[in-house]
């Protein structure tokens, strides 16, 4: 089981990316995979086509209201996360064909996120082991990070614009990765779509971390963004899909 995590700056890419690579997996027939969206913009189900709702499921912060606040629970006793786990394997987790998908979901309560962190957190201890690849779409903020949602990561994706801010980005990753004593084995740097394919070699000796390439821009792909089409379903010889998969194929093919 490989753990892979994609960070960045908002609106770098990173979910297309995961997504992309969760198509790239899929075609490989690696599997079964999770997929996880840990950014409360709540793009990647849409991304890959499905409809939690319709599907008669929910984030985990909407577990959180119903079980916290709705139905008059209590946070006093046994921790939160640990009373909501069994919810999330039922209510929460989409069980698809090639695919199974879990979501943060959007801020449920004044204040910080970690309830709902903390239950994902809890839920991916548990579901993990069942799962080839699991793929975690993080929120453009690093708070995800320094609240360790997972302790161990095998790969590292921090998406990049043309911005010394990206750059920043990433040392500031990093540093709290370090900080929080997250375990990783690897950590890569890609392009987004604006980052120009010149500057990957001066941003892999300026970061120290190997540069994969930049996600090609396409406007099939903007397309169905747009009009929120599943990404799964561009054509094979897409030249943002196929950037994307010529990126992986020395990782994991």
């Amino acid at each position: 089981m490989k753990i892979l995590v994609t960070v960045g700056r908002g609106g770098t890419g990173k979910s297309s990316f995961i997504t992309l690579m969760a198509k790239a997996f899929v075609e490989a027939g690696k599997s079964p995979i999770l997929l996880v969206d840990a950014d409360p913009d709540q793009n990647l189900a849409e991304m890959v086509g499905i409809d939690i709702k319709a599907a008669g499921k929910s984030t985990i912060a909407d577990l959180v209201v119903s079980t916290f606040i709705e139905s008059g629970g209590t946070t006093v006793g046994v921790p939160p996360a640990q009373r909501i786990e069994s919810r999330i394997w039922e209510s929460g987790l989409y069980e698809g064909q090639y695919f199974d998908f879990i979501g943060v979901g959007t801020k449920w309560i004044e204040g910080c996120y970690c309830m709902p962190n903390n239950a994902l957190k809890g839920a991916l201890e548990s579901l993990t082991k069942n799962y080839e690849y699991v793929l975690i779409d993080s929120p453009a903020g690093l708070e995800n990070l320094n609240r360790r949602i997972t302790s161990h990561v095998d790969d590292i994706f921090d998406i990049l614009d043309h911005s010394k801010k990206s750059q920043d980005h990433v040392r500031r990753a990093v540093k709290i990765i370090h900080e929080v004593d997250m375990q990783y084995k690897n950590f890569y740097i890609i392009g987004g779509y604006r980052f120009p394919d010149e500057l990957g070699k001066q941003a892999e000796e300026a970061l120290k971390f190997r540069y994969l390439g930049k996600i090609t821009q396409d406007s099939m792909l903007d397309d169905y963004v747009l009009n929120g089409k599943s990404l799964f379903d561009l054509p094979n010889d897409n030249a943002a899909y196929l950037s994307v998969k010529n990126m992986l194929n020395d990782l994991y093919f």
